[in-house]
């Protein structure tokens, strides 16, 4: 074979391997996706960011040593990510503790493109439904280029992938609870957290700093369940071991009863 068939050969190799490429399906389960081996591991704190008034912000800074809801998303999203920061807000206002006070929430946008306008817009649609949240000083919603947001997702276990076909982001809904040293402590997945999961969450991250005796006593009677995001009750599971437990033992005694009046009457 000549060099100059070898070369088409080649070339036409790469452009079926480029075609190959191009047909597969955009999937996104595959894009998206949270990493749990990442609890427990400091956040990208370095980060550089610009909040809703237009100020550059570092994000160590924004956490003041408080634990803190962190909430990847953007703001054009026209799928989930309204929903969650509807989500969280309600259930922030059933929440003893107060916004800026004793823990802040941080949204940040993943999608390069976004810009202030977009965290403002999104602070007015919120501040429709809860004003005084909105007006707190423990609520940033960040934008920023491509780089910073990579580096917090991916310190956090964020994943999420642009679909040009779709023109969207392919993400999950959650949201990260951070401690006040900033190292990842618990997600709370999807829509249906409860405003006791969230206080709970709030207390455990903020390492016996936050909450008043009654909420610290809470976290011993219940166990956090890291496949639903969510916290159970150790006191029902332990009153339902304890009611199978009875009905067994009881069962036992009545059989034992029943064999000695059979031999008695034997």
């Amino acid at each position: 074979m000549s060099i100059e068939r070898l070369l088409r050969v080649v070339v036409l190799l790469c452009a079926w391997g480029a075609q190959l490429a191009v047909a597969q399906p955009f999937d996104p389960f595959a894009a998206a996706g949270i990493d749990t081996a990442r609890v427990g591991q400091p956040l990208a704190l370095d980060s550089r960011f610009t909040d809703q008034q237009g100020h550059p912000v570092r994000l160590g800074d924004l956490l003041k040593g408080q634990p803190t809801l962190l909430v990847p998303l953007y703001y054009r999203c026209p799928n989930v990510c309204g929903a969650a920061l509807s989500t969280l807000f309600s259930q922030l206002a059933n929440q003893p503790y107060r916004l800026g006070r004793d823990f802040q929430v941080i949204a940040f946008s993943f999608d390069p493109r976004e810009d202030v306008g977009a965290a403002q817009a999104e602070q007015v649609k919120l501040s429709g439904h809860w004003p005084a949240l909105t007006d707190e000083p423990g609520l940033h919603l960040l934008t920023g280029d491509a780089a910073a947001s990579q580096a917090l997702a991916a310190s956090i276990g964020f994943g999420y992938r642009f679909d040009p076909q779709q023109q969207q982001y392919a993400h999950s809904s959650a949201v990260a609870v951070v401690t006040g040293d900033g190292r990842l402590s618990r997600w709370l997945y999807g829509l249906g957290y409860q405003a006791s999961d969230l206080r709970l969450a709030l207390t455990e991250a903020g390492q016996g700093k936050l909450g008043a005796i009654k909420e610290q006593l809470l976290l011993l009677c219940y166990h956090y369940d890291p496949q639903s995001g969510t916290y159970s009750s150790r006191i029902i599971i332990l009153l339902q071991v304890a009611g199978v437990a009875t009905v067994l033992v009881l069962g036992v005694l009545i059989a034992m009863a029943l064999r000695r009046e059979r031999r008695r009457a034997q």
